[in-house]
């Protein structure tokens, strides 16, 4: 019997893509013969996992969880949006959720270990995509936390408890009362998941986002034909519109469009002494994923040469 060691154990995941105790486990069983080890995978339908490493997966869920004063938002991606009501596949997701608490990176959260098993985050993926049989992917993970006061969760087209297909975060600091603080960051995550807001304030877009605006605004305002110092303002005016639709605190908040979301965290926040909205998350279930789309028709034609 070969001797199965740590190296071994590594090439039959890289041949196989199964998680590592069901790599250790295949080696034992065939006393460390490494070509008789991935037969016993194929028989078990575990290897089947690698072949599916390379197909779209922009379904899932995001999920989130709020500990104290720390919450974490996290997307796990499928094929289809069939699998996102899988009773496996959400308490997977939602256990990647609750570990990301502790954790400050996907690629961490990806390597950590899973309480109750002897393997990782992905091997408890790779495992569900030989259950399952649909391509998985942990893709990102964000948190949010506060000093004090508290973190705010929102789940839009919730399909499990604190799983679904739009995930927020908002962190409001205060040394008032927990309750109101958390109605008055559900009410922002509400917006944010309403709105989609790029920034919390202006100080924090991306200045090449601004300065891809302004390069525009500078285009059709020049078009006009009007003076340097008339165009000059013209676009001055334009970025502050730019702000109000884009930056989360000057955006006009959806529930009283008369006031911007700073004014009403302000206005709100009298109540318990004072409340500041400090950050926020937003995942979209597969946003920026190019999708696979096909022509049945055109495929059966091109089959049938019609």
């Amino acid at each position: 019997m070969a001797e199965i060691t740590a190296a071994l154990v590594k090439e039959l995941r890289e041949k196989t893509g199964v998680g590592m105790m069901d790599c250790k486990k295949a080696l034992a069983e065939t006393g460390g013969d490494l070509q008789a080890a991935v037969d016993w995978l194929r028989a078990k339908g575990l290897s089947k996992a690698a072949k599916k490493a390379d197909r779209v997966a922009a379904e899932g869920l995001v999920g989130v969880a709020v500990s104290g004063t720390t919450g974490a938002v996290v997307e796990v991606n499928a094929e289809t949006d069939f699998v996102a009501r899988n009773d496996q596949f959400q308490a997977a997701a939602r256990t990647i959720t609750g570990l990301a608490l502790g954790i400050d990176s996907v690629e961490a959260l990806a390597t950590a270990p899973v309480a109750g098993t002897e393997g990782t985050v992905n091997d408890l993926l790779t495992n569900l995509i030989a259950t399952i049989g649909e391509n998985m992917t942990l893709r990102r993970m964000a948190k949010v936390s506060v000093n004090q006061g508290v973190v705010a969760s929102y789940i839009h087209t919730q399909i499990a408890d604190g799983l679904g297909r739009i995930g927020v975060l908002v962190g409001v600091e205060g040394t008032g009362d927990a309750a109101t603080l958390t109605d008055i960051g559900r009410k922002v995550a509400m917006h944010v998941a309403a709105t989609g807001p790029l920034a919390l304030n202006v100080d924090q877009l991306d200045p090449t986002v601004v300065d891809r605006e302004r390069a525009v605004l500078t285009e059709q305002a020049r078009e006009s034909g009007k003076p340097d110092s008339v165009i000059e303002k013209m676009i001055e005016g334009r970025i502050r519109k730019f702000y109000e639709e884009v930056v989360l605190l000057k955006q006009p908040f959806v529930m009283n469009p008369d006031q911007t979301v700073e004014a009403f965290v302000a206005e709100a926040g009298k109540a318990v002494g004072g409340a500041t909205v400090t950050g926020f998350a937003l995942f979209k279930l597969g946003e920026g994923i190019q999708k696979e789309s096909s022509d049945f028709a055109a495929e059966v034609a091109a089959m049938t040469g019609g």
